[in-house]
Formats: C-alpha cells, structure tokens, sequence
C-alpha cells in the first residue's frame, strides 16, 4: 500500500470515528431531553449544538437584525394579535427551510432527528417544527404565559436554543419555568444550551437581562385536529 493510499486509509478511519462520536453524543443529549420530558415536562441540555455552530447562527441572527429582517414581536393571534412592548419586547425572524443557510439546516435537521427521537419514547406526534430568531435587547422581557393560542392546540413541545458567549449570572435573562406547586427554575441563557418543555403544561417567562440576549425559539407541532 503506497504512502497516500495509508493516508486516505487513515482520513477515511478518523473520519468514520468523529460520525460516530457525534452520533453517540447526539444520542447522549436526545436520551436525556426525552428522560426529563417524560419525568417533568421540561428538560435542559447544556452544549446541544458545537459552540462554532452557535457562532454560526449568532452571526446570522445579527446580519438579519442589521438588514432589517427582524422586526417587533406581537402577541396572540388572529383578530386578538397585537403589539404590546410591555408584555413581549423581542425583536423576531422566522427560519424557512426554502433558502436557509447551511448553519440554520443543520440545525433544522438536527431537531428533526430529536424530534423522532421524542416521537419514538413519548408518542407525541410531533409532525413538523416552526422556528424563528428573538433579539431581546438589553431591560426587555417576556412575562408569564403558555405557548398556545386559543382555539389552536397544534403547538406541543416548546423549544430554546441559546445563542450567547459568554453569559453570567450578573447578566440576567433567565428563562423562568413555572412548575407545579408554585416552583421555580431558571434557565440561563447559555449559548449552545437547549430548553424544552411541554407547550400546554409550562407556562413561562424572559426575565429582563442587562445586555442583548439572542436565541432561537421553536414550537414542534401535531397535526390540526380535523373538525
């Protein structure tokens, strides 16, 4: 065997290694999200996507922001939809399939693979996934509430994919979930870091942070009940 035969031989085992490192870890960080679901209704993975990812869609969240792309977010729907600054002060942009760049579908698969994942242990029937980017600027928040909206039960597993570096503490933004018996747990906003909980159960709320908090929020959805 010739010198560059070896070292295709050797590119191609390292190759077959890191897959199967990566398929072990995304494996590792399904069983926990489906474990806590299944126990609690939420869970939290810190690290569900490699921190250059998260570089990756941070850049692309901040390019849209610049262009003009994100815009102020409303609240309920329908003939109720409307703005209220008060209540919801993120800035959002959806994320389409049709044109998205190669950070955000890989992500999108990447949730596509949990959610079979969660359909598989929890018989959710989660059919497809609706996300978008949220710019939180530096005093804005979310108050409480349940990702439903009347007369629309398609929503059923909420999730929180964190995009900042660098967050402490002092920094604030916490995603709050408000479980049973008036407990409490926050959830910092660390980049990589991924929030999922049950839509109807959980309700929930963005305390204010002291600089700007990005993220990506999504909602696995049934199907529309048929009437």
């Amino acid at each position: 065997m010739s010198v560059s035969q070896r070292s295709a031989v050797a590119a191609s085992a390292a190759s077959a290694a890191a897959a199967e490192t990566k398929t072990g870890t995304e494996a590792a960080a399904d069983a926990a999200v489906v474990s806590g679901l299944a126990q609690a209704g939420w869970a939290v993975y810190p690290g569900f996507v490699a921190a250059d990812q998260v570089l990756s869609l941070l850049a692309l969240a901040h390019a849209a922001d610049a262009a003009g792309e994100l815009r102020p977010a409303a609240i309920g729907a329908g003939d109720a939809r409307r703005m209220r600054a008060d209540i919801r002060g993120d800035r959002i942009c959806w994320i389409e399939p049709p044109g998205a760049y190669p950070s955000e579908s890989a992500l999108l698969a990447r949730l596509d693979r949990l959610r079979s994942n969660v359909n598989r242990e929890l018989q959710l029937g989660l059919f497809d996934l609706e996300c978008h980017y949220a710019l939180y600027p530096a005093g804005a928040r979310y108050t409480r509430h349940r990702d439903r909206f009347a007369g629309d039960d398609r929503r059923a597993l909420s999730c929180v994919l964190y995009l900042n570096s660098a967050w402490c503490s002092a920094d604030g933004g916490q995603l709050r979930l408000h479980l049973d018996g008036g407990r409490c747990v926050d959830v910092p906003p660390e980049g990589g870091t991924l929030a999922a909980f049950l839509s109807e159960r959980i309700e929930h709320e963005v305390l204010p942070a002291t600089r700007d908090r990005a993220s990506i929020a999504g909602w696995f959805r049934r199907r529309a009940a048929r009437g």
